[in-house]
């Protein structure tokens, strides 16, 4: 009997140790390459190449910073640029901030991201409700003109045309007329509106309530992140715009913080503290221009984390649902 069972449990222990090999062989042949663990060497080397790859985004906006917060003699004495602060200072942004033409341009351009982003959301937000809704005479038309307007945009000249006969030219109301509505973010929103329960609207409406009630108590909070995100595009847009003023605004003392930065960047020279005009402009020191790129890229740096977590809520369901 005890034979019997020795003879069984070893058969058994064999069965098991034969199974396993054969499991471990057939595992080993079925895992893909991607799922094996890598080699050190091969660790090592990503390692390295990420390392590469932040070095070669952050050392610019590091260099620019450090120039930024260095004094003119220090950056002078460096061949232009610093590459750590030895003598800090913070006389550039002191100078940007407190009276001078880049700091007239600062003021411009956050009334500018305010005033537009505002203008900009209200009426995307509006034209998109409108083309959601089912029913809506002449929806489909508006629509389609809508569309053919962002394949086939106007060239500049007529664009300055149109804005030349409206009278627009020297005034702040070209910057945002022209380009008050863009077509992606209303593609967006009208998908994200689209995709919203039917049962919503009919039991408002069964309660009395009107289009306006319908958008401004029941759909707009529901949209609060899509239309966080268009509303970040929008400002960014405005912010980093220096074309148009380029254009329809005469006179430099006027010009938004991108021109005036676009101007210092290709042409090395920047606005005296009390000059409006472009025979204004003057050679200035490296630090100035590199504080002037910080004020420029800051904000947008501060406002994107806090958007940051609409993106993948808002943007991607609106696009997809498009």
């Amino acid at each position: 009997m005890s034979l019997v069972t020795g003879a069984a449990a070893r058969h058994t222990e064999n069965g098991h140790a034969k199974d396993s090999r054969t499991k471990g062989r057939r595992t080993k042949a079925t895992r893909p390459a991607w799922q094996e663990k890598p080699k050190a060497l091969t660790t090592a080397g990503k390692v390295l190449v990420m390392v590469l790859i932040t070095a070669a985004v952050v050392a610019p906006f590091w260099v620019v910073l450090a120039t930024s917060l260095s004094t003119a003699r220090q950056v002078t004495a460096d061949g232009g640029y610093s590459l750590w602060p030895r003598e800090f200072s913070l006389h550039a942004f002191h100078q940007i901030l407190t009276g001078s033409t880049a700091g007239r341009a600062l003021v411009v351009s956050l009334l500018l991201v305010v005033v537009g982003t505002a203008v900009s959301l209200a009426a995307t937000v509006l034209l998109a409700y409108a083309l959601a809704r089912p029913g809506v005479i002449g929806g489909g038309w508006v629509l389609k003109m809508t569309l053919v307007a962002f394949l086939f945009p106007p060239g500049i000249i007529p664009a300055y045309l149109v804005v030349d006969n409206l009278g627009l030219i020297d005034d702040y109301s070209s910057l945002v007329l022209p380009v008050v509505i863009d077509v992606f973010n209303l593609v967006v929103l009208r998908g994200f509106f689209q995709g919203l329960p039917g049962e919503l609207f009919e039991a408002a409406r069964l309660d009395g309530a009107g289009e306006f009630t319908v958008l401004w108590r029941i759909v707009l909070p529901l949209s609060r992140s899509v239309i966080a995100v268009v509303g970040f595009f929008y400002g960014v847009t405005y912010w980093n715009d220096f074309f148009r003023a380029l254009f329809y605004l005469n006179d430099p003392g006027r010009w938004p913080l991108s021109t005036l930065l676009r101007l210092l960047v290709t042409q090395g020279v920047t606005a005296d503290a009390n000059g409006t005009t472009a025979s204004a402009l003057k050679d200035t020191s490296r630090t100035t221009l590199m504080a002037t790129i910080v004020v420029a890229v800051v904000p947008v740096l501060v406002v994107y984390p806090f958007v940051q977590r609409f993106f993948t809520k808002g943007v991607l369901t609106g696009a997809v649902k498009s």
